[in-house]
């Protein structure tokens, strides 16, 4: 029993903790900053004021993560992001390809409490701070309210990832709120002050059928929302989650201290919704339905943004400005939407796309002004225009990673981060993000002690891609189609298939490219064909007579004929996609953009990839066959799809492809670090929508190791990640190793992105 006397005042139990790293937020950026530089080798306290892990991706908010990918609803292929948000993306449509929100806050939680350099505080908030001087924080003081705990949190580096910028702004960092001036940084897409200059919250709910009939009555706090939603012709029974994006409202308030308001607003407005749906008779679908989920924190978009040694502009997105510094990309569009948001008149979002993903430098990541501060997440140094694309989650996860990686390198050298930026000490954390996964766009990982550039390397076989076999019926053309191929500098291969005509007819057929190599918005037009076409199958042969300058990506393009059919084929190769001139209105995507001339975005078709189970090959011959899949490629320092595939494939009639890796003298192997194709191109949103496999058609699930007498020493039949790290328990002496593959599939062959070894 404990009998405690009557006192003046008593101080809460105080608990003082030391890291090397205190990361302050525990959303999606602040989790791969944490994970990161735990597995980095420096100590990290974790903290956030919420229950579970995730932020606006947690089971809190429900919002599904998404990046440069775009739903892939826009020109930038094979842009999912790298590193630890893909090994979390990756695992999560593993085991829950549903989308629950639940699973995807215990796979989060997992591996961070899988990380013993982690200490991990939930339900604490930071409230006040301690500087040693003007420039540097020396602990922050933060109490959880679930088990009465002050905390006293001390370390040489803090990183800031809260979403508001609370450190940050406690600390006295430079920041800013609302949007610049157009000329400020020649930014023509600037909002005004009448649309508004911050982006509001938004507040989900989800609905389920339950069988039977159900009745609703209304909170009295419920508004009418056919009085003051002018948008509420828009509701239906059907849509729920953050398909509700538009459920917004707080862009003219302060968004920082005024959320309990704004959150107040949104219950109003989404339990007005449902009584809307439930009794104004004009959705009988929803008799049966009851409310199964509401939001009880709206998800924020928009409040601080600190100012690093570097501000991120809308022509660095639009121009694609590469930085030397870049550690990170976006690919968003700019993403502008109305202040008064569910009460506005205008549509809920204004977005335009860049033509391709674009870098993000460093110096965005770090405060100006408080030399120990690292930011990441949706506060690192943008202005208003360019925040609107570099916002979304897993961009700002990407953001996080790199800083976990700098963070660490700060520590093992005695550097500040601003030590970092420099471009011979940048170089050095550019190659530590490639070697976890970390794709930079136009860099190529230099590793000077991965043991695979000393070796010789050989393959039991290489595709050659002469045919994607027909085996499809003919299916009509509801868009104009195009196929990409990896072709390699030299005169453009013959390409034969067989369209189908209901009539004669004309098929006009175009040869482009990108103009800026490594994108994939076909702006240059090398050559046009105009071919006739006899009712029936026909036989055509397209020679286009072009010297193509450079590897690059080819799209050979069939521009829309009602009454021409074509065939497929269920071939799936790595680096090998068909494109559809498609429409996609959730991000503003209708087949062309034509943005007014004075907000300085560009024109351009949208040439789209189709979701699995669609999307198939044209079928097509190909002469001379495409040899673009060269074992060399694993060891060419990119992990995915760029100008080429970047990748060994083999051939699909081998029965048993393998790869060996020789040495004139023998070697001693501590581990194998290999990369598999988890397709890139696939968004993987994290909750809401059903994805069609839960392991990806071109990752190798098995492959063995073997040493240079037969042995295996390696062996695994359940792989569905991006990378597999192979730590043998005592180094392996070898002159060689063989690395064997089984095919994914009948119609996809085994391929090989990465091998690293050490």
């Amino acid at each position: 029993m404990l009998l405690a006397e009557a006192t003046d005042k008593r101080s809460p139990l105080t608990i003082s903790r030391s890291a090397d790293l205190v990361i302050i937020g525990g959303g999606l950026s602040g989790t791969c900053t944490a994970i990161t530089a735990a597995r980095s080798g420096i100590k990290v306290v974790l903290v956030t004021d919420r229950p579970v892990l995730g932020g606006n991706a947690s089971s809190e908010v429900r919002l599904w993560v998404l990046g440069a990918t775009s739903h892939m609803g826009n020109n930038n292929r094979w842009a999912r992001e790298g590193g630890i948000v893909d090994e979390l993306l990756v695992e999560n449509i593993y085991r829950n390809p549903e989308g629950n929100p639940l699973i995807f806050d215990t796979i989060i939680l997992e591996k961070v409490i899988l990380e013993p350099n982690i200490t991990l505080l939930l339900n604490t908030a930071v409230y006040e701070l301690e500087k040693s001087d003007n420039e540097t924080i020396s602990k922050v003081f933060a109490f959880c309210s679930q088990n009465s705990t002050a905390y006293k949190l001390s370390a040489p580096l803090f990183c800031d990832t809260s979403g508001d910028g609370i450190v940050g702004f406690l600390a006295g960092a430079a920041f800013r709120m609302g949007a610049e001036s157009s000329a400020e940084f020649g930014e023509k897409f600037a909002p005004t002050k009448e649309y508004g200059e911050l982006l509001g919250h938004s507040l989900y709910f989800y609905s389920k059928d339950t069988g039977k009939p159900v009745r609703f009555v209304p909170p009295t706090f419920a508004i009418d929302v056919t009085q003051k939603v002018p948008k509420f012709q828009r509701f239906n029974a059907h849509e729920q989650g953050c398909q509700l994006w538009w459920l917004e409202y707080g862009g003219r308030m302060d968004t920082v201290h005024e959320t309990e308001t704004i959150k107040w607003e949104l219950w109003k407005v989404v339990y007005g919704i449902w009584n809307y749906i439930k009794n104004s008779g004009k959705f009988p679908e929803s008799e049966a339905m009851t409310l199964e989920w509401v939001g009880t924190i709206p998800g924020k978009r928009e409040s601080r943004r600190f100012e690093g040694d570097f501000i991120l502009t809308q022509p660095d997105i639009v121009e694609q400005r590469p930085h030397y510094d870049d550690i990170a990309y976006g690919g968003w569009s700019i993403d502008l939407h109305p202040a008064d948001g569910i009460f506005s008149e205008k549509p809920g979002c204004n977005q335009w796309h860049s033509k391709g993903i674009y870098g993000i430098p460093y110096r965005s990541y770090y405060s100006k002004n408080i030399k120990n501060l690292f930011l990441a997440g949706r506060i690192i140094s943008t202005s208003h225009v360019a925040f609107a694309s570099s916002r979304v989650m897993a961009t700002c996860a990407l953001g996080g990673q790199a800083v976990g990686m700098a963070a660490a390198l700060c520590i093992k050298n005695n550097w500040q981060p601003r030590d970092l930026s420099s471009p011979e000490k940048i170089k050095v954390l550019q190659n530590e993000l490639m070697k976890i996964g970390h794709h930079i766009p136009g860099l190529f990982l230099h590793d000077p002690d991965d043991l695979s550039h000393q070796a010789t390397f050989s393959s039991s076989s290489v595709l050659v891609l002469n045919e994607l076999i027909e085996d499809t019926g003919p299916f009509l053309m509801k868009h104009s189609i195009g196929q990409m191929l990896p072709v390699k500098a030299g005169k453009m291969p013959v390409i034969s298939l067989h369209p189908y005509a209901k009539e004669k007819t004309q098929l006009v057929i175009e040869l482009r490219r990108c103009l800026k190599n490594g994108s994939y918005t076909p702006d240059e037009l090398l050559k046009t064909l105009t071919l006739s076409l006899e009712q029936g199958r026909n036989n055509i042969r397209l020679d286009f007579d072009i010297l193509i300058k450079e590897d690059t990506y080819a799209f050979i393009i069939f521009r829309k004929n009602e009454k021409v059919s074509f065939s497929y084929s269920h071939k799936r190769i790595t680096g090998v996609l068909s494109v559809f001139n498609l429409v996609n209105e959730a991000v503003s995507n209708f087949g062309q953009q034509q943005p007014p001339e004075d907000i300085g975005m560009e024109s351009f078709e949208f040439w789209c990839p189709q979701r699995r189970p669609s999307g198939l090959n044209i079928a097509m011959k190909i002469e001379p066959g495409i040899c673009s899949f060269d074992v060399e490629h694993v060891r060419n320092g990119v992990q995915r799809p760029t100008i080429k595939p970047n990748a060994f494939v083999a051939d699909f009639n081998d029965v048993s492809p393998e790869i060996e890796i020789s040495w004139q003298k023998e070697q001693k192997i501590s581990r194998v670090e290999l990369s598999f194709d988890t397709d890139f191109d696939h968004p993987m949103e994290s909750v809401l929508l059903t994805h069609p496999e839960s392991v990806m058609p071109f990752c190798v699930k098995s492959f063995m190791i073997l040493n240079n007498d037969g042995t295996v020493i390696y062996e695994e039949n359940n792989n569905y990640q991006t990378r597999v790290t192979v730590t043998f328990p005592e180094p392996v002496h070898t002159t060689m190793l063989k690395i064997k593959l089984k095919h994914p599939g009948e119609n996809v062959p085994a391929s090989l992105m990465e091998v690293r070894i050490y």
